[in-house]
């Protein structure tokens, strides 16, 4: 194939002895992937099928866990594929769309812990204005802001990375992102840094600032009630919180990694690109499922009807 006059198609290398462990890594992603789904699909159909879960902080979860459930798919099928092949190659046109997906399931990460945190404001220091402050209708058009941002945000980048002319075609990743096909880039792509860092600090600044902020305030409000109302409102607030300080820490691994990744080991580099994409999805559901006791109750009687019907059987 002459790479010089056609670059559909991109080689990934960022593999660790991939010909000893091809089988090991295989069984492991898949036990992974198979895990992210059951778990992320459970707490959404106890959701979804339960009327008494349809209220803004528990369609906000689902939300969360919905968009889960497609930044793994978006990376496991490929990457499934990759361990059983020769050569991990990925059309060009792939790779891009692979991406641009990674980036809204982070990006859409981000913005929906911030509106699970106006909820969570709204419900504990202004709770007789809750219900006017948090419709069904202001949920929906939340949900549709946390999506359409990010892809209009990191749709142009995308553009922005189509335009590039490409003189290398070999990517030391086990997934494409949009700063490792610019690098691949032999022209000027200060254009894309500038664009990258720009929705760098607007994606991630401002809801972590909200986050924050949020926080703060619900801390003043807290303390200054009875002991039972701290602890309700940290049964709401604690799996938000911790899912927001994992995924903050992963995804700022992942930023790192791929700014300094010539200086680091190979194999840290791998491990912190992939951290985002494996501990949150696995970990999102089971945080939920076990601190929000509504969540926790249901599962409970979904396990002991499941054991009822397999006794009678």
């Amino acid at each position: 194939m002459d790479y010089a006059t056609n670059y559909t198609f991109l080689l990934l290398e960022g593999h660790i002895q991939l010909e000893k462990y091809r089988y090991f890594y295989f069984v492991i992603a898949l036990a992974v992937y198979i895990l992210i789904i059951c778990f992320n699909a459970v707490v959404i159909f106890i959701i979804y099928s339960d009327k008494l879960l349809h209220e803004s902080m528990y369609i906000f979860i689902a939300a969360l866990l919905f968009n889960s459930l497609f930044g793994a798919t978006v990376l496991y099928p490929k990457l499934l594929s990759d361990l059983l092949s020769e050569r991990q190659v990925t059309y060009y046109h792939a790779c891009m769309f692979q991406a641009f997906c990674i980036y809204a399931y982070a990006v859409s990460e981000f913005t929906l812990l911030s509106a699970m945190a106006y909820d969570r404001y709204v419900s504990i220091c202004k709770p007789l204005q809750y219900v006017t402050l948090v419709k069904m209708y202001t949920v929906k058009k939340l949900l549709f802001l946390c999506w359409f941002l990010p892809c209009c945000e990191l749709g142009v980048g995308a553009l922005l990375t189509s335009q590039l002319h490409l003189c290398k075609f070999t990517l030391n990743r086990i997934y494409c992102d949009n700063f490792s096909v610019v690098k691949l880039s032999c022209g000027n792509t200060s254009l894309n840094n500038l664009y990258g860092l720009f929705i760098l600090i607007i994606a991630i600044f401002p809801p972590m600032i909200f986050i924050i902020y949020s926080y703060i305030r619900i801390l003043a409000i807290c303390l200054g009630n009875s002991k039972d109302f701290r602890r309700k409102a940290l049964q709401t607030c604690l799996p938000h919180l911790i899912i927001f300080i994992n995924f903050s820490v992963n995804a700022c691994f992942e930023v790192i990694n791929n700014r300094l990744e010539s200086n680091i080991p190979h194999i840290v580099s791998m491990i912190m690109s992939v951290e985002y994409l494996i501990i949150p999805p696995l970990f999102n559901p089971i945080i939920y499922g076990w601190k929000t006791q509504e969540i926790f109750k249901r599962i409970k009687i979904l396990i002991s009807w499941k054991k009822r019907k397999h006794v009678s059987f």
